[in-house]
């Protein structure tokens, strides 16, 4: 039974294909009966987005992002008096995985770096974009 579970959550079958598959299981000799396979197309059905996700949190090796909060202050101080009341980007994130404790990350940007962080970000959506297109 574990054999085929794995097997119809590996390939993420929808009812058509899970209802052929099974099928073909309980046709083969030594295979599965119809009310095994009516049980475990039920319980594919009722489970199915569950084992999808601890599959997903399994194969992660690193941290994913979790949460992201920003936002945009003014410099209250500073060592340069022409820093003073300069707008500053704040940027929090949530990093972990499902079931272990976060790490949060603040970072600071100044509208230069902000500008050439959101660049290199446009140039990446590029890239991405054209990789996928060329498939």
């Amino acid at each position: 039974m574990a054999g085929i579970v794995k097997s119809i959550a590996s390939a993420d079958m929808d009812s058509n294909q899970l209802e052929a598959f099974l099928t073909a299981q309980a046709k083969k000799p030594g295979g599965i009966t119809a009310d095994q396979a009516t049980v475990i197309a039920k319980f594919w059905k009722n489970h199915r987005v569950k084992i999808r996700e601890s599959l997903i949190d399994r194969s992660k090796w690193e941290n994913s992002l979790k949460n992201i909060n920003w936002r945009v202050d003014l410099k209250s101080q500073s060592k340069n008096g022409d820093q003073l009341n300069s707008p500053v980007a704040i940027v929090e994130m949530e990093l972990g995985k499902t079931g272990q404790e976060s790490e949060f990350l603040t970072m600071e940007f100044d509208e230069i770096r902000l500008n050439q962080m959101l660049k290199k970000l446009s140039e990446i959506e590029d890239s991405i974009t054209s990789l996928t297109q060329a498939s």
